[in-house]
């Protein structure tokens, strides 16, 4: 989460407390010629203020504070948390009920919108980087492309490529579906985060491994599906640059401080260049 969108949280959760109560109260002098259904439909303008500009708790919280402090100033008995007539009841349970609905509504549309805008993100990068596979682009710049891309798109504290793992090393591994598998266990990322290990991302061409991605992730971090398997179509797109020529041994991707050093030769034999991808 941003300090932006924390900060926006937590004025929305604040305004949930507090804007109900001091709108209700304004309404007072006018509740004897302003109906109940009228008041209500105000505070369920405030409702959907916090709702579209706070998450989901917020919405709730607002919702329930409406209904709460319009029993408390705007129904007989006044100034008191009752209730009498059947009217008001069933006013104040609508404005609860409506103040809900109103904020799932607001969180669905803000969450679809950031799918979209991730989607159409995630779909450029890759579109990008497929252009450089084409082109015949340097090793290097694909590498430093994708080291980027991954960074960004899993949120990496650091990001590295090397040919092969170093003996007796078993990291959890970034599986084509976008699920995470560590040895024999398969890791809730939406539960769990991601793990604080470094993570192994293969890079293949039709099914043969041709080296990999170290990821770094922040702890506790938890990417979505799709940018998971975006992350592993970027490092398909590298798997296809690299069939066809001399891989480098091992770098530094971009985004993180580790640097890798060489790991080993080409099946071959010969000595396979080194790529610096450090940002």
């Amino acid at each position: 989460m941003t300090a932006l969108h924390w900060h926006r949280d937590r004025f929305a959760l604040i305004s949930a407390l507090l804007a109900p109560p001091a709108v209700a109260a304004l309404l007072v002098p006018f509740r004897s010629p302003l109906p109940a259904a009228d008041a209500a439909l105000v505070l369920v303008v405030v409702v959907v203020a916090v709702a579209a500009n706070g998450h989901r708790a917020a919405g709730i919280l607002a919702a329930l504070s409406a209904a709460v402090w319009f029993d408390f100033f705007l129904t007989a008995p006044y100034y008191r948390f009752a209730i009498n007539g059947r009217d008001n009841i069933e006013t104040a349970v609508l404005l609860l009920v409506v103040g809900i609905a109103v904020t799932e509504i607001a969180h669905r549309g803000r969450r679809m919108h950031g799918i979209a805008v991730t989607g159409g993100a995630q779909a450029g990068g890759v579109r990008h980087t497929a252009e450089l596979v084409a082109s015949d682009a340097p090793v290097e710049t694909v590498l430093e492309q994708v080291g980027a891309q991954l960074t960004g798109l899993l949120a990496l504290r650091g990001c590295r490529f090397v040919q092969e793992l170093e003996p007796d090393t078993y990291p959890p591994v970034l599986r084509p579906d976008g699920s995470l598998r560590w040895g024999a266990t398969l890791w809730d990322v939406e539960r769990l985060g991601l793990p604080s290990d470094e993570i192994e991302l293969p890079t293949r061409f039709q099914g043969r491994p041709l080296g990999r991605f170290m990821l770094l992730p922040t702890p506790a971090t938890a990417p979505p599906i799709g940018a998971r398997q975006t992350a592993v179509v970027l490092a398909d797109l590298v798997g296809a640059r690299l069939s066809g020529t001399e891989q480098p041994s091992a770098g530094p991707a971009a985004g993180g401080p580790n640097g890798g050093a060489p790991t080993g030769s080409a099946p071959n034999g010969s000595d396979r260049p080194s790529a610096d991808l450090a940002a």
